[in-house]
């Protein structure tokens, strides 16, 4: 059940590129996360620059930066994971994006937002993950 934003810089890429990160987000939830291949409900929304605002050297060693290429990516999932698995998750999204778009892995920035059941509504006004058996 996890929803994924991804906020990206107008411009940074194309239809086709961000299909691409999309799938790798995907891929990645599927392999650390033991997330069924068609759990699949992500929102790419791209911002102008001056909409982002960000110290370019917070928790980085003195030699990195961030850039005007900063990536966020948001997911809200289901609780129950390790830290192991999503120290790899992390690790995985951010390299895959750092590929696909030829961004710095530096610029990649991730969340983890982890909701009970009950707080999610797939349609039709129902709780639906409340008792599901193959849940996330």
């Amino acid at each position: 059940m996890p929803f994924v934003h991804v906020y990206y810089p107008e411009g940074l890429s194309t239809r086709e590129e961000l299909e691409m990160v999309s799938k790798d987000i995907h891929g990645s939830l599927v392999e650390h996360f033991n997330v069924p291949k068609d759990d699949y409900f992500q929102m790419f929304l791209p911002y102008p620059p001056y909409q982002f605002y960000y110290d370019p050297y917070y928790l980085l060693d003195g030699e990195k930066k961030r850039t005007e290429n900063m990536i966020y990516v948001s997911i809200t999932c289901g609780p129950g994971r390790t830290v192991d698995q999503k120290t790899r998750l992390y690790k995985s999204i951010a390299t895959a994006i750092s590929n696909q778009l030829a961004i710095s892995i530096t610029d990649i920035f991730i969340t983890l937002n982890e909701t009970v059941a009950e707080n999610w509504s797939f349609g039709q006004g129902l709780a639906q993950m409340v008792n599901y058996e193959g849940g996330e």
